[in-house]
């Protein structure tokens, strides 16, 4: 790979820093509205949580494409081009005024949005081999920042301007600020995209070793929690709360906020504590205080709402911090399985995923139909279960990490998505 100047590659990690901002603002902004989506749509929560569920599916085809796309004409096009989309869309959802046309617009945005997480995780995944130090820590923290400020503000816009005027405001910023940081990222032919796929391995799909199916299934559990705050958080705190549509954003934001901080902290956590040792303890004490919001927030907001939601913010709050790290330390560990490319274990790992969070889904909305607040104890339960295959993988990893030192030079391979389906 071609040499970057400092001045060069400082300028592209700020513009994949505001980028994942952009995205996180984008996919959360609808986050206050979403009650008022689901009565403008006229279904009940089964439909909703099937409908969102399903739409996922659209994830999954830009996984087959999107790679060779990538090695054709390089991360930036593809990038910019998916980011339109996603403003686009943002535009539309108001006018959706069935479940038919809310389904079809769930579907295309969610296509857009994975074309673009393949295209913003190899560009950054490809400037921090230029840097030769880790930065993916903050991207990722800033696409949180980026969520959490969006569903803030949104939660304040709820009260002031009707849906359709709201996310056009919102479409339009995010277009406008994704084409001036998008023309910053770096240009084709100094992003590295054909050097890394002249070094792709092919290792088939039966021939996984369980290893990585066990990451695979501790990698939802831990992101399974995120998952329900933003599709769920926002209704749990009107309907089991009792909060106004303006408040009932700041659960979801305290618990984003948090779990920013636990993500930020994770590159400086002392050398002695293994990230999935703090991924362990996070997701065990977090699933105990996810419970305890889960139950005491409502209760004493049956006397004092105010107070109620003080109780809930500040358990969901220390439980955002135990989330934090899950995300980062199964995919850190995913990076060191011998005789696999980093490339090849997360693509398997987010494949697998895509249709269990579907079934999830599934489930979670046929649980919130009859009862929500028992509802959240299914993401409480399955952060408990991370902790759990965290313990696991923390000798394991350790192991695979020395022993990766000495079988791969710090060049290894990195490949945003494995194209091997065998």
């Amino acid at each position: 790979m071609a040499a970057l100047s400092k001045a060069r590659a400082k300028s592209a990690q700020v513009a994949l820093v505001l980028m994942f901002f952009i995205q996180g603002f984008a996919a959360t902004v609808t986050v206050p509205r979403i009650p008022e989506l689901i009565e403008q749509i006229d279904v009940n929560l089964v439909v909703w949580g099937s409908v969102i569920g399903l739409a996922g599916l659209g994830a999954l085809l830009p996984l087959m494409f999107t790679n060779r796309l990538v090695a054709r004409f390089g991360t930036r096009p593809i990038i910019r081009s998916a980011a339109a989309f996603i403003a686009i869309f943002v535009i539309l959802l108001p006018w959706s005024t069935n479940v038919y046309i809310f389904f079809a617009i769930q579907v295309a945005n969610t296509m857009a949005f994975s074309v673009y997480n393949i295209g913003i995780n190899a560009a950054s995944v490809m400037l921090q081999k230029k840097m030769k130090r880790t930065i993916i820590g903050k991207m990722h923290a800033a696409w949180s920042i980026g969520a959490a400020s969006s569903a803030a503000i949104s939660g304040i816009l709820v009260n002031f301007i009707d849906f359709k005027t709201h996310m056009a405001l919102s479409g339009v910023f995010c277009l406008v600020a994704f084409h001036f940081a998008g023309r910053v990222l770096l240009e084709p032919a100094a992003d590295g995209h054909k050097k890394e796929v002249e070094r792709q391995q092919k290792v088939s799909w039966l021939k996984t070793p369980p290893y990585v199916w066990l990451l695979t299934v501790g990698l939802f559990m831990g992101v399974w929690p995120e998952v329900v705050m933003i599709d769920w958080s926002a209704l749990f705190s009107k309907e089991v709360m009792g909060l106004s549509p303006a408040m009932s954003a700041i659960p979801y934001t305290v618990f984003t906020v948090a779990m920013i901080i636990g993500r930020l902290s994770v590159d400086r956590i002392p050398k002695t504590i293994h990230i999935s040792e703090l991924a362990k303890w996070g997701a065990i004490c977090g699933s105990i205080l996810i419970a305890a919001g889960i139950w005491l927030g409502p209760l004493v907001a049956q006397t004092n709402q105010t107070l109620g939601l003080v109780v809930l913010c500040v358990f969901w709050g220390i439980a955002g911090l135990g989330v934090g790290p899950q995300v980062p330390s199964f995919f850190t560990a995913g990076g060191n399985v011998m005789g696999m490319t980093t490339a090849q274990v997360l693509s398997r790992m987010s494949m697998i995923n895509m249709f269990t969070m579907l079934s999830a889904k599934f489930i979670m909305g046929a649980l919130a139909q009859q009862d929500l607040q028992v509802a959240f104890m299914f993401p409480a339960i399955t952060l408990f279960i991370a902790g759990i295959i965290s313990a696991f993988v923390i000798k394991r990893a350790k192991r695979n990490e020395k022993e990766m030192l000495t079988a791969f030079p710090a060049t290894a391979p990195i490949i945003v998505v494995d194209e091997n389906r065998n």
